[in-house]
């Protein structure tokens, strides 16, 4: 399963990201107020869109053993009025004939990450629980009755969503 941790300071829209043993910068250009310290976020989709398909490919053309030398994926975004459009153009190096290349083609139509934005994603937000919470659920079982030998029970955020 993939984690990432997202983090913003009182550096104008700088996010510290961690992935795995990775750290990446996130930020906005500075015509939005950023200060260009990293990718912006549609940039950091669109890269891992291109990985995913370089890579992909790569164990593609090397499991039929093809004389894939090196590939160059180049991608953008374009916003629309309903939805967001990219374009991916596919610049392959090798000693390949046309049916390989146009099976590349079709693989890359059929990525991982490609999948998975051409499907649309659930994303369900909640708000961590935080010291207001437990003040709220501490006040909430203060007002409760209850024998002294049986006290309420307050779960603490560290005894949460463990994983």
């Amino acid at each position: 399963m993939a984690h990432a941790t997202v983090v913003i300071g009182e550096t104008r829209y700088a996010t510290s990201i961690v992935t795995g043993r990775h750290a990446l910068t996130a930020d906005e250009p500075p015509k939005l107020g950023g200060q260009d310290a990293g990718p912006a976020p549609y940039d950091l989709l669109l890269s891992s869109l291109g990985a995913c398909t370089a890579i992909t490919l790569k164990m593609y053309a090397e499991r039929k053993n093809w004389p894939l030398r090196g590939l160059r994926v180049e991608l953008q975004f374009e916003r629309g009025e309903e939805r967001g459009r990219v374009q991916r153009t596919l610049d392959i190096d090798g000693d390949l004939d046309e049916d390989q290349l146009a099976r590349l083609a079709d693989i890359a139509e059929r990525t991982p990450v490609t999948l998975t934005l051409k499907a649309g994603v659930d994303i369900a937000t909640r708000l961590a629980p935080g010291k207001a919470h437990l003040d709220e659920a501490l006040d909430e079982a203060l007002d409760e009755t209850f024998p002294a030998s049986d006290p309420p029970s307050i779960t603490r955020p560290h005894d949460l969503d463990e994983g």
